[in-house]
């Protein structure tokens, strides 16, 4: 069985259990389940599996009065919050048997609840099942509760994203002021790569160890012993967390398969994420067009084009939105890993291929053409279905995808993308000829108020998104008086930009704390720059400590112009490299003592320290996001070394540029919404 298929059968038999237990029964999910399950399968499973009704785990929903049966979904703890809302759904209802799943192990329940983590049987679900029947007035009633792995998301059969762990981030040196407040003088850490896990939050370390214990679930299932190796400081935590769990060692132990396990950490190379350099036509998809409701990783697609109802808000409330998952739909799937893996080009033209064949198959009168694709052209293939249930009906999934293209090719994000492309490309040839504050003098005539600016320049959020790539790229600076003076002009120009907008975007309300443009005063709007700032200072030195990896920009010479080094890259070349030096950056995490020996007699004699190209499973896991293009680049780089070994990309979830800022500015990535 190849690896993949393993974990297209893993995500499965996690969701057979739930499927086992809907029947008749409504069932309340949340966002992060929801968003799994709509990559494996979607709603549909549930009701083919008998379920009455799917609804939102919220306060706000209950079951009807003859609906005696409730299935509950869940991504967090059984306590706090997630209690609260599963009181208040079956109080509202006439529950009599009550079924919750949650994605959170039950040594991870005891360790929230101060218990040992090694306490033998189910005391806190048997606790939790005892309220149950308390919320539902009978205590004869029946209530279970039980752990299920539902944290992944097969987006393709070689990039799984983790959408339970969505907004996992690496820390980065602002939080390391925050944990460093509450510590002694003498014990405050030095930098990131100091802080081990019992020194973080409660919150950040139960998700860490559910991150950990959802992967030792996976490996268990596929039979597989892993070596784990880290880059970057967060990746380490988590990377050594998973070498020592502790329900490992058998499993280790009796392992037919073995693998080699990398963690990433993603604010070592930002540059990736937010650049627009990749030539991906599903990042321009996930850029273009809104994002569905609750979902990080799809879009919505609007499809009254196949009707004939007016565009108005009223339709739009009629027809449900299209996405990318299709992973009911053979055709449609094959189409999605095409687009996912080409270029942006030869995309559209795998689009029109397809839409040709569906065409063809329904016996519809197409009129071939050949040439250059354009949407105009796709859309009149489109229309061929319009008004002919069966054959939208048999093509659904492919329509789909085929109107995001449609919809992408003309939103005015496109041309704001190539733009982006071509101020990136000027900064590369920048960087080779200037330092970083006159980078950032040439950002500045960019920063313009909303009366001042036309649909061609770029809004505060698109700026953050420049800044970040600038930052990311230039790495560490010697810090400097022209440095101080550029920053506070840019500075000055975000502020007035952000203080004219008439309305905050989600974003600047998350940035600035206010609600309104009316809150938003000059103090604040300098108080949420300034700390952006200090994030983005931190980010130029997250390379600092790296001996190999220290730099993503290549200057160039007289004959070539300066380029941008991905990290991914440039990993996984140093893991393919055909004399297998010892890794410098690639830092392995030893499970226990046999490990440590290795390690230490290494250094003396000549014992072979373990390396990411030993086994013949390789499984990158970037902490904080992937995006389409770099998934395809390191396809590439593996390609191109006529390696023998199968690869995997795991992440939290796949980006956008727009991710990144509120990520970074946004984001409380010490204390996570773990459901209390």
């Amino acid at each position: 069985m190849s690896i993949s298929i393993g974990l297209a059968s893993f995500t499965q038999q996690a969701w057979d259990k739930v499927l086992s237990k809907v029947k008749k029964a409504v069932v309340f999910m949340d966002d992060r389940c929801a968003e799994s399950l709509h990559w494996n399968g979607g709603a549909q499973r549930l009701f083919e599996a008998g379920a009455q009704n799917v609804k939102q785990f919220s306060s706000f929903e209950a079951g009807g009065a003859k609906q005696p049966k409730a299935v509950f979904v869940v991504s967090t703890l059984l306590k706090g919050r997630t209690a609260d809302v599963v009181k208040d759904i079956i109080g509202l209802s006439s529950f009599q048997y009550c079924v919750v799943f949650t994605t959170v192990a039950h040594s991870i329940h005891l360790l929230a609840n101060n218990a040992s983590p090694e306490m033998e049987g189910r005391r806190v679900f048997e606790q939790f099942e005892e309220k149950i029947c308390e919320w539902m007035g009978d205590m004869n009633y029946t209530a279970e509760v039980m752990h299920v792995p539902l944290f992944l998301a097969p987006v393709s059969p070689h990039l799984h994203i983790a959408p339970a762990f969505g907004s996992v981030f690496p820390l980065v040196s602002q939080d390391l002021d925050q944990i460093n407040t509450s510590r002694p003088d003498k014990k405050k850490f030095g930098s990131l790569a100091d802080v081990d896990l019992h020194s973080l939050p409660p919150e950040l370390q139960i998700q860490i160890k559910s991150l950990a214990s959802g992967l030792n679930s996976m490996f268990d299932f596929l039979h597989v012993r892993e070596e784990c190796f880290a880059v970057g400081p967060t990746s380490r935590i988590i990377a050594g967390e998973l070498a020592n769990h502790p329900q490992a060692k058998n499993r280790r132990k009796t392992a037919q398969h073995k693998a080699s396990v990398v963690f990433i950490d993603r604010t070592l190379d930002l540059t990736g994420a937010v650049g627009h350099h990749g030539d991906n036509l599903v990042e321009k998809i996930l850029s273009a067009l809104p994002e569905l409701s609750g979902h990080n990783n799809d879009v919505m697609v609007d499809m009254l084009e196949l009707t004939s109802l007016q565009k108005n808000e009223d339709s739009y409330k009629m027809i449900a939105p299209g996405h990318l998952a299709q992973p009911n739909d053979p055709a449609a799937q094959a189409l999605w890993e095409s687009i996912l893996n080409m270029k942006h080009k030869e995309a559209v033209m795998e689009v029109r291929r397809h839409l040709v064949e569906a065409a063809s198959k329904e016996n519809l009168p197409i009129k071939m053409s050949l040439g250059r694709v354009t949407p105009e052209q796709l859309s009149s293939y489109i229309h061929l279905f319009k008004n002919n249930f069966k054959a939208m009906q048999n093509h659904c999934g492919t329509l789909q995808l085929s109107l995001a293209t449609v919809q992408t090719l003309r939103s005015p994000q496109l041309t704001k993308w190539d733009s982006f492309l071509a101020f990136e490309r000027l900064l590369l040839q920048a960087f080779g000829d200037s330092d970083l504050p006159e980078v950032l003098k040439q950002i500045l005539p960019m920063i313009k108020s909303k009366r001042e600016r036309t649909d061609d320049d770029h809004s505060p959020e698109d700026l953050l998104v420049l800044l970040v790539y600038v930052y990311s790229l230039a790495g560490e600076v010697m810090l400097s008086k022209q440095l101080e003076e550029a920053e506070l002009e840019v500075k000055k120009a975000l502020v007035k930009a952000v203080c004219d907008e008439p309305e905050l975007s989600s974003l600047l309300q998350r940035i600035t704390g206010c609600l309104s443009s009316t809150e938003l005063t000059l103090d604040k709007a300098h108080i949420a720059v300034d700390k952006m700032f200090e994030i983005l200072r931190g980010i130029m030195k997250s390379r600092a400590h790296m001996k190999q990896f220290r730099a993503v920009y290549s200057p160039g010479d007289s004959v070539h112009q300066g380029t941008y080094r991905p990290l991914l890259k440039q990993v996984v070349e140093e893991i393919f490299h055909p004399d297998r030096p010892d890794p410098v950056d690639i830092v392995h995490m030893s499970a226990g003592l046999t490990d440590l020996l290795k390690t230490g007699f290494s250094m003396f004699m000549k014992v072979s320290r373990p390396h990411p190209s030993d086994h013949p499973l390789l499984i990158l896991f970037v902490v904080g996001g992937v995006t389409p293009s770099e998934v395809h680049l390191i396809k590439e780089v593996v390609s191109s070394h006529k390696s023998a070994l199968q690869i995997i990309v795991l992440s939290s979830r796949l980006l956008k540029p727009l991710d990144i800022p509120e990520l970074l500015f946004a984001t409380d990535r010490l204390h996570p919404d773990i459901g209390m």
